[in-house]
């Protein structure tokens, strides 16, 4: 039986736009303020224990596995859910932004799932929020096939890809829905509109009303996922535990509470999953003060480093011991640069896949359509004809905490070229991302917002530490935006090289993606640009 509510009214501040209508109903809206009056308080308590936890750490105090929940972790009987349907075997998974072309493409691929994500591959146009909605319930009434002005041709076929949305995460606000007088939490509006528009067609198509959850960093911002599920399920009349969620385990803090975030979500959780640039960018962001903690070029931080292979090698075990798929993460690379770069690009994500498959991984992602039988072929040769390998619970695996932490082991000075390199990559895809487009090719490999976050973070440190000196910063600044207003005529070089020195050459470490980016940077520069 659905719960009942008093309504709750929602705001929409923005212009009305093309078929939004169809999204932004009056129910649907009133379903997004029902969760927003439910839980927007308690997601704002959250928010601010993770600043007091974050003074906690820089202040000296030490991270461990909490010893409040070591009976939870002791405890060998508990497990998550059964995998729901689609969800049994997921070797392969494919990422991108729900644009309308992405959509076909990605549920064709041939990958077991696609991960349709709001967060990092979308920059949150409110077009782009309200239209990948839209290509969404299109795609799942299957009514989006579409020919292009050049006369290509995208229809769905047959077999399609498990679908899986990736809402935004707890610390972001939606600018253009306001409910008693704030702004709705962003994730409440991604997840609340396809959760009301789309949970039960999924449920009458065989699957499901499944969820990525991105930058969770503690057990309590689990549990409140939890609840929330289980209102808009009471909501919505749809049985408890139909709804499942992974988890992206991509903050340093998650990491030392995997066991907990699968058990506050247990009767909804599908698994784990291992981010690595948005991991690395929170162990900068939480010890960036301390030298012990200083990184060098992102691309010799590889998955072979100590402390990377702990942090997976005890996702592996937490997952499998709990009856939960362990997902792997990202091979970024774009084919299409040339037979020779080619090649070597599908070498490295041979090896990568390899090293993950061998390690028990139920599965991974590729960015591109190309790499999906690549990364298939490498699971089918250590599953075989098993949809997964969750009866290998890793029990020679014991992680302790020093081992998490243990990046001194690859310490180093940045080259000149990582240094470029974080420069270039952060000022292109801040381009693209305030002309609407989240996820971007960048010599080769596909950007998002993870990506953009590590490279522009990085530099913020080496400079801290005065490894980097400011002037070679600053001379590389100067050559890249020439550069760059070179490639992009229209590119607003100027506010975008203010927005690299605001949030990756100051003394305090700001974060990119927050409501004052969307309103003096994002927005204005898109609708100039338009």
């Amino acid at each position: 039986m659905a719960t009942v509510l008093a309504p709750h009214h929602v705001r929409v501040l923005a212009a009305p736009g093309h078929r939004h209508d169809e999204i932004l109903t009056p129910d649907a809206l009133g379903f997004v303020g029902q969760l927003a009056a439910a839980f927007g308080r308690r997601r704002q308590e959250l928010l601010k224990e993770r600043r007091r936890q974050a003074l906690r750490l820089a202040s000296g105090s030490p991270l461990g596995f909490p010893l409040v929940t070591s009976a939870v972790r002791a405890d060998p009987e508990w497990r998550v859910a059964p995998p729901a349907p689609g969800l049994t075997d997921r070797r392969v998974e494919i990422t991108g932004p729900p644009d309308r072309r992405m959509t076909v493409n990605a549920l064709n691929s041939g990958a077991q799932v696609w991960m349709a994500d709001f967060e990092d591959a979308t920059a949150p146009l409110w077009d782009n929020i309200v239209g990948g909605q839209l290509n969404l319930l299109d795609a799942i009434e299957r009514r989006i096939d579409f020919t292009t002005p050049e006369g290509r041709e995208y229809r769905l076929g047959e077999r399609l890809a498990t679908l899986v949305v990736r809402p935004r995460g707890w610390h972001l606000d939606e600018a253009h829905l306001e409910y008693d007088g704030r702004p709705v939490p962003a994730a409440l509006v991604d997840f609340g509109l396809y959760f009301f528009h789309c949970a039960r067609r999924q449920i009458d198509a065989g699957h499901g009303p499944y969820f990525y959850l991105p930058k969770l960093e503690n057990r309590y911002e689990a549990r409140l996922w939890n609840d929330v599920f289980l209102l808009a399920q009471d909501l919505l009349g749809i049985p408890r535990g139909t709804v499942r969620a992974t988890v992206l385990i991509e903050t340093i803090t998650a990491a030392f509470e995997m066991e907990e975030i699968l058990y506050e979500l247990r009767e909804h959780s599908s698994g784990l999953n291992a981010g690595r640039w948005d991991y690395l960018f929170s162990l900068i962001k939480t010890f960036g003060h301390r030298t012990d903690f200083l990184l060098p070029d992102r691309a010799k931080v590889t998955m072979t480093a100590p402390f990377l292979r702990a942090y997976t090698e005890l996702l592996v075990r937490t997952c499998h011991r709990r009856g939960a798929h362990a997902i792997g993460g990202m091979a970024a690379q774009v084919p299409g640069r040339g037979p020779a770069a080619d090649a070597a690009a599908f070498a490295t994500v041979r090896l990568d896949k390899e090293r993950e498959a061998e390690d028990g991984f139920d599965g991974s992602w590729v960015a591109h359509p190309a790499l999906v039988p690549l990364c298939r072929a490498v699971f089918d040769g250590v599953l075989g004809d098993r949809p997964h390998q969750l009866d290998r619970t890793r029990e020679d695996v014991a992680v302790t905490p020093a081992e998490l932490l243990s990046v001194r082991r690859i310490s180093g000075p940045p080259s000149a070229e990582g240094v470029r390199t974080n420069v270039s990559v952060a000022l292109r895809y801040f381009a693209a991302w305030l002309r609407g487009r989240g996820a971007v090719a960048v010599d080769g490999l596909m950007e998002d917002a993870a990506t953009a976050e590590i490279a522009r973070v990085q530099i913020w440190q080496w400079l801290r530490h005065r490894v980097v000196a400011r002037e070679t910063v600053a001379r590389v600044l100067d050559e890249e935006c020439a550069a760059l207003g070179a490639d992009l005529p229209w590119a607003p070089v100027d506010d975008i090289r203010a927005l690299f020195e605001r949030t990756a050459m100051g003394g305090e470490l700001p974060l990119f993606f927050t409501p004052d980016a969307y309103d003096r940077h994002l927005v204005r520069w898109t609708e100039a640009a338009a």
